[in-house]
């Protein structure tokens, strides 16, 4: 295995595990700075906006071109590809089910209230009522769920980080980070609910840590299927597909989640700021 193999791995299991990181954020910070995650959410997409049109498509482009020896062909080939990269996480996206979808933002207030009913129920020793035992059972099934589809939407994020890494060390830490941002929130999309559910901090974090791990899942398949099988001309498709994965991801959930979170121009400073380090970040290290 390569050095940049091995950096790529890294790269996207430091990405997956960030599930955990808004775990723990959610069990020990007091309050949601809703205004910091608009801010951070934006960023993302913005780093993953840029990266996939100024990088990724037009070098794909430029690279189909040289090998195919005709421009117009390279062009087909290359919106082809990029649409097929959207089209392929717009159908996992559309096996979410829309009453317990994952990206339906949680807080870390939430945790605390539900976390003094409990303690003021404990003191007065009521058992619990069929009703609320139905309840944490929905909860129960609503943070697995979550878990699991998280799971699926992180195996193609996982194989973008792994792809873009191999291609360009540079591009691959910052889609890494900007994927690693966009995790925070999904981990505690996870452990709100089990923890609702259960009571249980352990368990909400574990199963919060483990919705991440599918990411290295996906660079695993990169390395072995698609790197073996690579050619000249399939390396820039798979990785215009990949562009096309992170445009859907950055529309879909990013931007989106970052505008409920905070003011419609945090999200926007947010996705500005990313882009311009990102291209500040390639000029520097061409």
């Amino acid at each position: 295995m390569d050095e940049n193999a091995l950096m790529a791995f890294a790269f996207t299991l430091l990405a997956g595990l960030s599930t955990g990181i808004g775990s723990a954020i959610a069990f020990f910070a007091n309050r949601t700075n809703t205004r910091f995650l608009a801010v951070s959410l934006g960023f993302s997409a913005g780093v993953m906006l840029y990266v996939s049109f100024a990088e990724l498509l037009n070098g794909a482009r430029r690279e189909l071109a040289l090998l195919l020896e005709d421009a117009h062909r390279a062009e087909w080939c290359a919106v082809i590809a990029f649409f097929a990269g959207m089209a392929m996480i717009a159908v996992i996206d559309k096996l979410v089910p829309e009453v317990e979808n994952p990206h339906e933002l949680k807080k870390v207030e939430d945790l605390h209230s539900r976390a003094g009913c409990k303690a003021a129920v404990g003191e007065m020793r009521l058992p619990e009522s069929a009703a609320q035992v139905r309840k944490n059972a929905k909860l129960m099934r609503m943070g697995t769920i979550a878990a699991l589809v998280i799971g699926i939407h992180n195996f193609p994020e996982g194989l973008a980080t792994f792809m873009s890494t191999i291609q360009n060390p540079n591009i691959g830490f910052s889609v890494a980070v900007a994927i690693a941002i966009h995790n925070i929130p999904e981990g505690i999309a996870v452990s709100v609910p089990i923890y609702y559910a259960t009571g249980d901090r352990r368990k909400a974090f574990l199963w919060s840590s483990l919705s991440g791990l599918t990411e290295p899942l996906g660079a695993l398949l990169g390395y072995l299927v698609l790197a073996h099988f690579m050619t000249p001309e399939l390396s820039p498709l798979i990785l215009v597909g990949v562009a096309g994965i992170m445009v859907y991801i950055s529309l879909d959930e990013l931007l989106p989640s970052a505008e409920k979170y905070g003011e419609h121009h945090l999200s926007i400073y947010g996705a500005v700021g990313g882009m311009a380090v990102m291209a500040l970040s390639l000029l520097l290290l061409a």
